[in-house]
């Protein structure tokens, strides 16, 4: 595993045996030995083909699915935390799929590659193209998970952030699993997720919707949820 947790709000990583580490900037907390930071591209600058930089950027900014993230490289070992949030390794020595909001995104070693999809694609059913785009948008508000995920694949580490600590549930057994999207994380392996309603839509219009918007969890994987209800 590349991250180590010192506590239940702080990790730490070899950046040399880890072959890089990208966190979000301002996680550093210190560090030890010869490391040097550098500004890292926005990741899934290259996953939408089909639309307009400006409008990948617009969209991510809008979304909130856009985080500044520095790239620390040499040898030494860094410890990260971010605003006293709980931290949760997420081992992916298996290779797989994570898929998680940028703002609870902590860091992951730079081996993993990023992009950034519509929430659709993760199976939620919308479809892809412009009207998978558009279901994805009006998910994303009713649910508060915004329009687009990160998405890191490969064999590596990620860190988590969330509000009062973890809870892994598996997914893949005869039921599905339902999640309230503000305790909402992510997902790793082959999970889809897809927004339903408990009422009808002049009812989720209105002003108290309570627990009538829920994400449903099938397919094989974890889904990651915090212990509370508290946006990041």
């Amino acid at each position: 595993m590349v991250f180590s947790k010192v506590n239940s709000k702080v990790v730490k990583v070899d950046v040399g045996a880890a072959g890089g580490v990208v966190a979000r900037t301002g996680a550093m907390l210190f560090y030890t030995g010869q490391v040097q930071f550098s500004p890292h591209q926005v990741p899934g600058s290259q996953s939408m083909a089909g639309m307009g930089g400006f409008t990948r950027m617009a969209g991510r900014m809008m979304q909130g699915e856009h985080e500044r993230t520095m790239l620390a490289q040499g040898q030494g070992v860094v410890h990260y935390g971010h605003a006293g949030l709980e931290v949760h390794v997420v081992d992916m020595s298996q290779g797989g799929a994570l898929c998680v909001e940028a703002s609870r995104l902590l860091a992951h070693n730079a081996g993993l590659q990023s992009s950034v999809v519509s929430v659709t694609s993760q199976g939620g059913g919308g479809g892809r193209g412009m009207l998978g785009a558009l279901r994805g948008a009006a998910a994303g508000a009713l649910s508060g998970t915004g329009m687009f995920t990160t998405q890191l694949s490969g064999y590596g580490s990620a860190v988590l952030l969330a509000h009062g600590g973890f809870i892994e549930l598996p997914v893949g057994g005869p039921n599905p699993v339902f999640v309230d999207p503000d305790a909402f994380v992510g997902t790793y392996g082959s999970v889809q997720v897809e927004l339903k309603s408990a009422v009808g839509w002049r009812e989720a219009m209105g002003r108290g919707v309570g627990e009538a918007m829920q994400l449903q969890c099938t397919g094989q994987g974890i889904v990651y949820v915090q212990a509370s209800e508290e946006k990041l």
